[in-house]
């Protein structure tokens, strides 16, 4: 990506279809039953483009529990658009109640999946490992193992082999947007499907940079062994989206390919080759964010 670009696009990919974050928006295009492609756009959340955004570390912890809220209301306009193909009834939001419910839950389990569990397994396993720092690192290992089991396992599933496809359709089309060039299936076609600033490389330097933070805090009772984990999770977010903001940004640097490659790896499993159509839909939502930021310029 030329590093003079500007605004990042970025995404991910929901149910029949793809979510574009744009500047002060977001976008979402669905491929309905009747074959057509209806798409909505929305204004982000104050707190999402706000100047608390551009605040180094805070804005990581910010970033994440964004693509949890603006990730469970795209999956709900995605529904709508997929079973309705109405590209404005509003009628049938989520509530703002269940949203934060939903945010909440999905919060929870990945915190308990991805950070309590290991620490309950190692636990099981510490009076036969000597060393502290060796019981840090043996959580690190099983919080990956745990990661990369989760992925795989749900890679499995037929429709989120579908999802990943359009997850693949998403990258390909950001490529071709930050290569300057005309968004058609053509040009998007000269892409792969990973991309260095993927949500999945984000929660695998996650997973990485935790192990570093965590592997030097001792070993002290399971109960404050769990709330370290916890109140460092801002910071170990913090620090994952720097190092990915900077090989996002980067990519042509020797540090930035080392830092980015982990997560281009892991990319096989959460992508998968889009068919045409699936690549429209990605350009469909991308000329949408588009569109509604140039309509409501970026006032930050």
């Amino acid at each position: 990506m030329p590093e003079n670009i500007g605004f990042t696009y970025g995404g991910q990919a929901v149910i029949e279809g793809v979510m574009i974050r744009g500047q002060n928006n977001f976008s979402v295009a669905v491929r309905a039953p009747n074959n057509t492609i209806p798409t909505r756009s929305q204004a982000l959340p104050k707190l999402f483009t706000g100047p608390a955004r551009k605040v180094p570390i805070l804005r990581g912890m910010i970033i994440l529990l964004e693509a949890l809220v603006i990730g469970v209301t795209a999956l709900n306009i995605s529904a709508q658009l997929a079973v309705e193909n109405d590209i404005n009834s509003s009628e049938d939001e989520m509530p703002t109640w269940l949203l934060a419910t939903t945010v909440a839950f999905s919060l929870c389990f990945g915190i308990g999946l991805f950070f309590v569990l290991p620490l309950l397994i190692v636990h099981l396993i510490d009076p036969w490992i000597s060393s502290s720092l060796a019981s840090n690192i043996i959580e690190g290992i099983i919080r990956l193992l745990i990661l990369l089991a989760y992925i795989s396992a749900i890679g499995l599933i037929k429709d989120i082999k579908r999802v990943f496809a359009y997850h693949g359709a998403e990258h390909m089309a950001v490529h071709a947007h930050e290569a300057s060039l005309p968004l058609n299936v053509v040009n998007v076609r000269k892409f792969g499907t990973p991309h260095p600033r993927c949500g999945t490389a984000f929660l695998l330097t996650v997973v990485l940079v935790s192990i570093i933070v965590f592997a030097f805090l001792g070993r002290p009772d399971l109960e404050w062994r769990i709330l370290s984990r916890l109140l460092l999770i801002p910071v170990v977010a913090g620090i994952s989206y720097e190092l990915i903001r900077f090989s996002g940004t980067h990519q042509s640097w020797g540090i930035s390919k080392i830092i980015s490659g982990p997560g281009l790896l892991l990319q096989r499993l959460t992508t998968r080759q889009p068919d045409d159509q699936q690549i429209e839909v990605a350009i469909a939502a991308l000329h949408t964010a588009m569109k509604a930021d140039e309509t409501e310029p970026d006032e930050r």
